[in-house]
């Protein structure tokens, strides 16, 4: 079982949506040093920045001294992002990946993931030129703030957590304990499709047992509501 995550650790958050919104207010709540990005400014950011006390940043900002970088944005914006976005964060940086493909709502269809088989993640890592953790992406935002529950709590909810870093995964489970859930290790990058959108554990909300049996279950097969 991970342990706690350190309660000082600078963080950057590029996206504040929904996910990336509430991981600020969890983030700082728990003493973090969270600064946080949007595509539109950090002029925008104010009314976050000032409920939480996260540094409103612009994209540029966010990951610099950052432990961890949280990229939580729209699959087809992945390839807008700065050239060498990682290139003054720490050394042993993190990075969470919360994206998801949805060629029909959003992203258009993108070939190297639908006719090469590269999972959403192994494409958002040859995009920004770092490994990632795939972690956050099946979660319902509410929940970060509603439901994390103590360890040992029969209740406690499991994420699946994916990624080729064993060391930056193990950062990313310690800090997902620290907020409240469990994990489990859903192998690497590769085999990251387990937990993309239409398997069973996508939008699951369960314990670990249940998460580990719905990634077992899992097809490699997009589902038609998943393809482009």
């Amino acid at each position: 079982m991970p342990g706690r995550a350190r309660r000082d650790m600078k963080i950057g958050i590029i996206g504040a949506g929904n996910i990336g919104g509430n991981l600020t207010r969890r983030l700082t709540a728990l003493g973090h040093d969270v600064s946080v990005a949007n595509s539109r400014g950090p002029h925008t950011l104010t009314a976050l920045a000032e409920e939480t006390g996260a540094t409103p940043v612009t994209v540029e900002e966010a990951p610099q001294g950052a432990e961890i970088v949280v990229i939580t944005i729209p699959l087809k914006a992945v390839p807008d992002l700065p050239s060498g976005l990682l290139a003054k964060a720490a050394d042993g940086v993190a990075v969470i990946d919360t994206g998801n493909y949805y060629p029909r709502e959003r992203d258009g269809r993108i070939a190297a993931i639908e006719d090469d088989g590269l999972t959403e993640s192994r494409w958002t890592e040859r995009r920004i030129g770092h490994a990632v953790v795939k972690a956050f992406n099946g979660t319902y935002a509410q929940d970060i703030l509603e439901r994390p529950l103590p360890p040992g709590d029969p209740g406690r909810m499991a994420l699946p957590v994916a990624g080729d870093d064993e060391p930056a995964k193990r950062k990313v489970r310690d800090l997902i304990d620290a907020l409240g859930f469990d994990t489990v290790d859903a192998g690497g990058i590769d085999d990251s499709w387990r937990q993309q959108p239409g398997t069973p554990v996508y939008g699951l909300r369960a314990g670990t047992a249940a998460v580990t049996k719905a990634l077992t279950e899992a097809s490699p097969e997009r589902t038609p509501g998943f393809s482009g």
